[in-house]
Protein backbone atom coordinates (compact mmCIF):
# COMPACT_ATOMS: atom_id res chain seq x y z
CA UNK A 1 0.00 0.00 0.00
CA UNK A 2 1.47 3.42 -0.94
CA UNK A 3 2.63 5.56 1.99
CA UNK A 4 0.08 8.28 1.22
CA UNK A 5 -2.77 5.77 1.39
CA UNK A 6 -1.40 4.44 4.68
CA UNK A 7 -1.25 7.93 6.13
CA UNK A 8 -4.83 8.51 5.02
CA UNK A 9 -5.98 5.25 6.66
CA UNK A 10 -4.24 6.17 9.90
CA UNK A 11 -5.86 9.61 10.02
CA UNK A 12 -9.24 8.15 9.10
CA UNK A 13 -9.09 5.55 11.87
CA UNK A 14 -8.13 8.14 14.46
CA UNK A 15 -11.19 10.20 13.49
CA UNK A 16 -13.44 7.14 13.42
CA UNK A 17 -12.39 6.21 16.95
CA UNK A 18 -13.55 9.63 18.12
CA UNK A 19 -17.01 8.97 16.65
CA UNK A 20 -17.51 5.21 16.93
CA UNK A 21 -14.89 2.87 18.38
CA UNK A 22 -16.78 -0.26 17.31
CA UNK A 23 -17.15 0.96 13.72
CA UNK A 24 -13.48 1.87 13.52
CA UNK A 25 -12.28 -1.47 14.90
CA UNK A 26 -14.53 -3.41 12.53
CA UNK A 27 -13.25 -1.38 9.59
CA UNK A 28 -9.64 -1.84 10.67
CA UNK A 29 -10.04 -5.60 11.10
CA UNK A 30 -11.46 -5.84 7.58
CA UNK A 31 -8.37 -4.12 6.19
CA UNK A 32 -5.86 -5.65 8.61
CA UNK A 33 -3.92 -7.40 5.87
CA UNK A 34 -3.34 -4.05 4.19
CA UNK A 35 -2.24 -2.48 7.47
CA UNK A 36 -0.08 -5.30 8.85
CA UNK A 37 3.21 -3.69 7.78
CA UNK A 38 2.31 -0.26 9.17
CA UNK A 39 3.25 -0.13 12.88
CA UNK A 40 1.69 3.30 13.36
CA UNK A 41 -1.66 2.22 12.00
CA UNK A 42 -1.62 -1.06 13.90
CA UNK A 43 -0.79 0.74 17.13
CA UNK A 44 -3.86 2.94 16.66
CA UNK A 45 -6.06 -0.09 16.05
CA UNK A 46 -4.68 -2.38 18.75
CA UNK A 47 -4.71 0.33 21.41
CA UNK A 48 -8.50 0.34 21.12
CA UNK A 49 -8.94 -3.45 21.01
CA UNK A 50 -9.00 -5.80 23.98
CA UNK A 51 -6.40 -8.55 23.86
CA UNK A 52 -6.81 -12.31 23.97
CA UNK A 53 -3.78 -14.34 25.01
CA UNK A 54 -3.39 -17.82 23.52
CA UNK A 55 -0.71 -19.68 25.45
CA UNK A 56 0.68 -23.07 24.51
CA UNK A 57 2.77 -25.30 26.71
CA UNK A 58 5.46 -27.94 26.23
CA UNK A 59 5.83 -30.00 23.06
CA UNK A 60 3.11 -28.11 21.19
CA UNK A 61 5.87 -26.78 18.93
CA UNK A 62 5.89 -30.37 17.59
CA UNK A 63 2.30 -30.23 16.32
CA UNK A 64 2.10 -31.87 12.91
CA UNK A 65 4.95 -34.23 13.81
CA UNK A 66 4.02 -35.56 17.24
CA UNK A 67 1.51 -38.43 17.33
CA UNK A 68 -0.65 -37.18 14.43
CA UNK A 69 -3.27 -39.84 15.17
CA UNK A 70 -3.93 -37.99 18.44
CA UNK A 71 -3.05 -34.38 17.68
CA UNK A 72 -3.69 -34.22 13.92
CA UNK A 73 -1.58 -32.94 11.06
CA UNK A 74 -1.89 -29.20 11.72
CA UNK A 75 1.26 -27.36 12.76
CA UNK A 76 1.57 -24.69 15.45
CA UNK A 77 1.80 -22.12 12.66
CA UNK A 78 -1.56 -23.38 11.37
CA UNK A 79 -3.01 -22.95 14.85
CA UNK A 80 -1.67 -19.40 15.11
CA UNK A 81 -3.28 -18.53 11.77
CA UNK A 82 -6.58 -20.02 12.93
CA UNK A 83 -6.39 -17.96 16.13
CA UNK A 84 -5.56 -14.79 14.21
CA UNK A 85 -8.67 -15.28 12.07
CA UNK A 86 -10.84 -15.90 15.13
CA UNK A 87 -9.44 -12.87 16.94
CA UNK A 88 -10.02 -10.64 13.91
CA UNK A 89 -13.56 -11.96 13.55
CA UNK A 90 -14.21 -10.99 17.17
CA UNK A 91 -12.40 -7.64 16.97
CA UNK A 92 -9.68 -8.68 19.41
CA UNK A 93 -5.93 -8.18 19.38
CA UNK A 94 -4.02 -11.48 19.63
CA UNK A 95 -1.01 -12.48 21.70
CA UNK A 96 0.02 -16.00 20.67
CA UNK A 97 2.89 -17.77 22.45
CA UNK A 98 4.37 -21.22 22.96
CA UNK A 99 7.06 -22.34 25.37
CA UNK A 100 8.49 -25.56 26.71
CA UNK A 101 9.33 -23.75 29.95
CA UNK A 102 6.91 -23.29 32.84
CA UNK A 103 8.38 -19.95 33.89
CA UNK A 104 7.77 -18.39 30.47
CA UNK A 105 4.10 -19.36 30.66
CA UNK A 106 3.86 -17.84 34.14
CA UNK A 107 5.46 -14.61 32.90
CA UNK A 108 2.87 -14.36 30.10
CA UNK A 109 0.07 -14.98 32.59
CA UNK A 110 1.47 -12.13 34.68
CA UNK A 111 1.47 -9.89 31.58
CA UNK A 112 -2.15 -10.85 30.99
CA UNK A 113 -2.85 -9.96 34.61
CA UNK A 114 -1.42 -6.48 34.07
CA UNK A 115 -3.71 -5.98 31.06
CA UNK A 116 -6.58 -7.28 33.20
CA UNK A 117 -5.90 -4.57 35.78
CA UNK A 118 -5.81 -1.96 33.00
CA UNK A 119 -9.12 -3.16 31.57
CA UNK A 120 -7.49 -4.24 28.31
CA UNK A 121 -7.73 -8.04 28.59
CA UNK A 122 -10.44 -10.06 26.90
CA UNK A 123 -9.31 -13.39 28.29
CA UNK A 124 -6.73 -16.17 28.13
CA UNK A 125 -6.90 -19.44 26.20
CA UNK A 126 -4.43 -21.81 27.84
CA UNK A 127 -3.29 -25.14 26.47
CA UNK A 128 -0.82 -25.96 29.21
CA UNK A 129 -0.23 -29.43 27.72
CA UNK A 130 1.49 -31.73 30.25
CA UNK A 131 1.78 -28.87 32.77
CA UNK A 132 -2.01 -29.12 33.12
CA UNK A 133 -1.50 -32.23 35.23
CA UNK A 134 1.50 -31.09 37.27
CA UNK A 135 1.74 -27.32 37.67
CA UNK A 136 0.54 -25.78 40.90
CA UNK A 137 2.53 -22.69 39.84
CA UNK A 138 0.35 -22.11 36.77
CA UNK A 139 -2.77 -22.55 38.87
CA UNK A 140 -1.46 -20.00 41.38
CA UNK A 141 -0.59 -17.51 38.61
CA UNK A 142 -4.14 -17.70 37.22
CA UNK A 143 -5.75 -17.51 40.64
CA UNK A 144 -3.48 -14.72 41.85
CA UNK A 145 -4.29 -12.48 38.90
CA UNK A 146 -7.98 -13.48 38.82
CA UNK A 147 -7.60 -14.21 35.12
CA UNK A 148 -10.55 -15.27 32.94
CA UNK A 149 -9.06 -18.46 31.49
CA UNK A 150 -10.40 -21.12 29.16
CA UNK A 151 -8.48 -24.38 29.52
CA UNK A 152 -7.99 -26.05 26.15
CA UNK A 153 -6.82 -29.45 24.93
CA UNK A 154 -6.66 -30.67 21.36
CA UNK A 155 -7.35 -34.28 22.32
CA UNK A 156 -9.96 -35.66 24.69
CA UNK A 157 -7.70 -36.04 27.72
CA UNK A 158 -10.39 -38.00 29.58
CA UNK A 159 -10.21 -40.77 27.00
CA UNK A 160 -6.45 -41.14 27.48
CA UNK A 161 -4.14 -42.24 30.30
CA UNK A 162 -5.46 -41.84 33.83
CA UNK A 163 -2.79 -39.30 34.82
CA UNK A 164 -4.20 -36.92 32.18
CA UNK A 165 -7.63 -36.90 33.82
CA UNK A 166 -6.54 -34.54 36.61
CA UNK A 167 -6.13 -30.81 35.89
CA UNK A 168 -4.66 -28.18 38.18
CA UNK A 169 -5.99 -25.55 35.75
CA UNK A 170 -9.68 -26.54 35.67
CA UNK A 171 -10.52 -25.39 39.23
CA UNK A 172 -9.43 -21.83 38.38
CA UNK A 173 -10.69 -21.76 34.78
CA UNK A 174 -13.98 -20.35 33.51
CA UNK A 175 -14.44 -23.29 31.14
CA UNK A 176 -12.70 -26.34 29.69
CA UNK A 177 -12.69 -27.34 26.02
CA UNK A 178 -11.16 -30.63 24.91
CA UNK A 179 -11.33 -33.18 22.14
CA UNK A 180 -12.31 -30.83 19.28
CA UNK A 181 -8.91 -30.79 17.61
CA UNK A 182 -7.33 -27.48 16.67
CA UNK A 183 -10.80 -26.06 15.96
CA UNK A 184 -11.10 -25.86 19.73
CA UNK A 185 -8.86 -22.79 19.61
CA UNK A 186 -11.28 -20.92 17.37
CA UNK A 187 -14.22 -21.97 19.53
CA UNK A 188 -12.38 -20.83 22.66
CA UNK A 189 -11.66 -17.37 21.22
CA UNK A 190 -15.31 -17.07 20.17
CA UNK A 191 -16.25 -17.94 23.76
CA UNK A 192 -13.87 -15.32 25.14
CA UNK A 193 -15.55 -12.66 23.01
CA UNK A 194 -19.16 -13.80 23.26
CA UNK A 195 -19.32 -15.18 26.81
CA UNK A 196 -16.49 -13.82 28.95
CA UNK A 197 -16.83 -10.29 27.55
CA UNK A 198 -20.62 -10.33 27.44
CA UNK A 199 -22.28 -7.91 29.87
CA UNK A 200 -23.93 -9.57 32.83
CA UNK A 201 -27.66 -10.13 32.36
Amino acid sequence: MPWLARAFLCALLKNLFKVSKRCAVAWAVRWRAECSDNPQLLSVVEAEMKTVFVLNGPNLNLLGLREPTIYGAHTLADVEQLCAQAAARNQLALRFHQSNHEGALIDWLHEAGQLQREGQLAGVVLNAAAYTHTSVALMDAIKGAALPVIELHISNVHAREAFRHHSYIAPVAKAVICGLGVQGYSIAIDAVAQVLLAPAA
